[in-house]
């Protein structure tokens, strides 16, 4: 490393990047913790066609204030 960068970083969750995206655009959202939101239950796709994933991942949801949408949730398929 070069002696001006920096030793210590910060590691931020996709949740966390998501937020700080919306907070730029002057969007108030709040990252909510994993699996606390009934949005997160259950199958997020159907399994009986061949285009949908057999395995998706959930990455948390994201809390808007002021607008329509209350949550926006984060998912991984494949």
């Amino acid at each position: 490393m070069h002696d001006s960068e920096s030793d210590i970083f910060s590691q931020t969750s996709t949740r966390e990047e998501f937020c700080n995206s919306l907070e730029k655009i002057g969007v108030d959202a709040e990252v909510a913790q994993i699996g606390t939101d009934e949005v997160e239950e259950g199958d997020y796709y159907s399994k009986h066609f061949t285009h949908s994933p057999a395995m998706v991942t959930n990455h948390g949801c994201i809390r808007v204030k002021g607008y329509n949408i209350d949550v926006v949730q984060i998912i991984q398929k494949g």
